[in-house]
């Protein structure tokens, strides 16, 4: 318990994070010492190539993009490795072949993190995009993202679920990319008290037409559509979603969506995928667990585009600086 409270402290606060590294370098690994070359650096520098298909004649956005953000995040570690090519191919496909086949309106990206999708939504089309993000840390990294090359998408730094006021938000150990909204917890150094609202309240405010919807808030997905149930209804956006096994998600989820009379495919293996009559947080791959939900048959096109916009993808390696 002790050991778990001081892991906590040390992860909610970057500095006590960097100056605890910069201490156990020189400590005997039996002590708890650290290797220096396997230690992040404060920041990470890294040039990052944004996709485009052969068919896109618009020319919208830059071809790269400069970042400096925290370097011990998961997502800026991951990037500056590997590039976009390996971050979530699938579905980030899947949601650029959404932009370039759905209406005008803003896109929505839920539980944003750095803000990779909203990245290349504002990258990529001249739609309003508003990146949710609770997380101190993760929505300062996702202002500095937006920022870079002037992609000037919004940064909310609120918590979407099915009340407004505020919520605890528990800290992962091991992955910031696992930060969840939690109930019925007793507080302590890993929760943090944030605000909560509706995507139903928060659209009154902001008088939005949400055409596209993506949510990954690693487990309170179904809070956040039930908050929205209205905007979905009466915009009817394609929607990204993000489905973890064996949590009771799927069925909640299948509820929820039901009555709205929505078609569900599991954003796995070769286009066009096939729609489902349930949702299975096994059916897409692990690594992803994304599910396109949409309000109507998306036509061959969409396959189409999905399928440039994978080959474009594979092209965004990592290029270090």
């Amino acid at each position: 318990m002790v050991h778990d409270q001081l892991r906590a402290l040390v992860r909610r606060y970057p500095i006590v994070r960097f100056a605890t590294r910069r201490i156990r370098v020189h400590l005997p690994r039996r002590l708890g010492g650290l290797d220096p070359a396997r230690v992040p650096p404060r920041r990470r520098h890294l040039t990052l190539t944004l996709p485009r298909t052969e068919s896109d004649t618009r020319a919208l956005g830059p071809d790269r993009v400069e970042l400096q953000l925290p370097g011990d995040l998961t997502v800026p570690r991951r990037l500056a490795a590997q590039g976009l090519s390996w971050h979530e191919p699938d579905s980030l496909s899947c949601f650029m072949a959404i932009l370039d086949h759905t209406g005008p309106g803003a896109v929505l990206d839920v539980g944003a993190g750095v803000g990779v999708y909203a990245m290349l939504a504002a990258a990529r089309s001249r739609r309003p995009v508003f990146a949710f993000e609770p997380t101190p840390e993760l929505a300062a990294a996702a202002r500095s993202v937006s920022s870079a090359a002037h992609l000037g998408f919004s940064v909310v730094e609120l918590a979407l679920s099915n009340h407004n006021g505020t919520a605890r938000l528990q800290r992962a150990l091991h992955n910031d990319m696992c930060h969840q909204v939690v109930h019925n917890v007793r507080p302590g150094l890993h929760h943090l008290t944030v605000g909560a609202t509706t995507l139903a309240r928060w659209n009154e405010t902001a008088g939005s037409l949400p055409t596209v919807v993506k949510i990954d808030t690693a487990g309170s997905e179904p809070e956040v559509v039930a908050g929205g149930l209205e905007i979905l209804r009466r915009y009817r956006p394609w929607m990204l979603v993000k489905v973890r096994p064996d949590r009771g998600l799927e069925e909640r989820l299948m509820a929820l969506m039901e009555p709205l009379e929505y078609l569900w495919f599991p954003v796995a293996g070769d286009p066009p995928y096939e729609s489902r009559t349930q949702i299975c947080g096994r059916a897409s791959p692990s690594w992803e667990r994304m599910w396109l939900l949409t309000p109507e048959e998306p036509p061959e096109a969409f396959w189409r585009s999905l399928r440039e916009w994978r080959t474009a993808l594979e092209s965004c390696r990592g290029n270090r600086n």
